[in-house]
């Protein structure tokens, strides 16, 4: 084992504490062995706090929300909303009513792509128009603009990478000109863990007009996100990334474009009046959560908040932060390990993606499995960074505020035996 690096001493790391309030991370795998998860970019595991909000709704609060007048469907309606209110505070939305709440981040970006779609001017994305993203994102954030394209004729560009796994801005005016209406891009890579510079995307988007929607999925669970600071006009997140349920997103939006802007579906609550020749729509939210909404999925995902502000997200970043420095360095004592992506902690988030040798990825993440460790194997849905770098997929290992320095002894020791186990 490394000694941990530097300032690094462990006076950063969260304490054993948290790990207990996570009943996953005790289970026991494959002959005995204590489960190691380092999936924490595809999902995160839940805390008993988080786990206890969802059954007392379900046992004592459960029905539709809003247009209730009994006792439950107040209840219900009041945990629903408050959820929107700790997601607001979490943010720092200046208004409650500029957070919507989805099915996840996917659905975020679609509603701001359709949204676009069919808006009138000055917002409409057509063939006069161009949409600008980046070769890192997840897919979530490239096809619903690939499928806006299509549909509209406007013009797809996107900002290359460097080989060290950062943004390449070089070319920036001539990705964002005066023809782009929507500038999309990731804040934190969910493959390379690359933190993009915000600032100056934003800066050059709001020069030629554009607006700026950020994904914030791989930020949100780690690190303070204030969405007035990002300066961006909608950031997307997902609940389950961050010890919520799944089945939640949040998409937080401008009011004044969300109140200019046409919803996304039709049906119950997001109308104000409907009759056979026409229909009006309700303020925002509501004008964007067509149906009966993820309830219980919003009131786990409140208790997150909870959970997450308790602790506190700077404690969180700073904790990672350490988690990964000794990561990196850990990883770079394994023979044939190339990480693709920034090989320092600075400007990087926790995931960490590698390939081992002429080890396929996939054989890698069966023999870690066998040793109880989850990591995650594949293209992440970011397939067009693997094509940037020449490689058919890789391993990937994420870290969380539960994460530990022997989490990380346990990969490289797995690492070890995945190398003798191909000789």
């Amino acid at each position: 084992m490394t000694q941990l690096p530097g300032l690094l001493t462990g006076s950063h790391l969260l304490g054993e504490a948290i790990r207990k309030d996570f009943p996953l991370l005790d289970r026991v795998v494959h002959d005995g062995k204590k489960i190691v998860y380092l999936d924490n970019a595809a999902t995160s595991q839940k805390p008993r706090q988080v786990l206890d909000a969802l059954n007392e709704y379900y046992e004592q609060h459960n029905a539709n929300v809003h247009r209730g007048v009994h006792v439950l469907a107040e209840e219900a309606t009041a945990l629903y909303e408050g959820a929107r209110d700790k997601v607001a505070t979490f943010i720092n939305a200046p208004s409650r009513d500029e957070v919507i709440f989805t099915k996840n981040a996917s659905e975020s970006l679609n509603l701001v792509a359709n949204m676009l779609g069919w808006a009138d001017e000055p917002y409409r994305v057509d063939r006069d128009t161009e949409i600008a993203i980046t070769e890192m994102e997840h897919h979530s954030n490239i096809v619903p603009w690939q499928l806006l394209s299509q549909r509209t004729g406007a013009k797809l560009k996107w900002f290359g990478l460097t080989d060290d796994g950062r943004l390449d801005l070089s070319n920036i005016e001539e990705v964002i000109t005066e023809k782009t209406k929507i500038v999309s891009f990731t804040l934190v890579s969910n493959i390379m863990g690359t933190v993009n510079p915000v600032e100056a995307i934003v800066r050059r988007a709001q020069d030629v007009g554009a607006l700026v929607l950020i994904d914030a999925s791989q930020a949100a669970p780690h690190m303070p996100l204030d969405v007035q600071e990002l300066g961006a006009d909608f950031v997307a997140f997902t609940g389950h990334k961050m010890c919520g349920p799944t089945g939640i997103g949040v998409l937080w939006g401008r009011q004044e474009l969300l109140e200019d802007l046409p919803p996304f579906l039709g049906g119950g609550e997001m109308i104000e009046t409907v009759s056979m020749h026409a229909s009006t729509y309700a303020p925002a939210p509501h004008k964007f959560e067509a149906g009966t909404p993820p309830i219980a999925q919003a009131v786990g995902l409140g208790a997150a908040v909870d959970y997450l502000t308790a602790i506190g997200m700077d404690k969180i970043a700073a904790h990672e932060h350490v988690i990964t420095e000794y990561a990196l360095k850990r990883l770079a004592e394994v023979p044939d390990l190339r990480i693709i992506g920034p090989t320092t902690a600075e400007d990087r988030g926790a995931a960490i993606s590698f390939v081992l040798g002429d080890i396929h990825p996939h054989d890698v993440g069966q023999v870690l499995d066998e040793q109880g460790i989850a990591v995650r194997v594949g293209h992440h849905c970011a397939r067009p960074v693997c094509l940037r770098y020449g490689i058919p997929a890789t391993t990937r290992a994420s870290f969380y505020l539960y994460s530990s320095p022997a989490d990380v002894d346990a990969l490289v020791d797995g690492l070890e035996h995945v190398r003798n186990f191909f000789g």
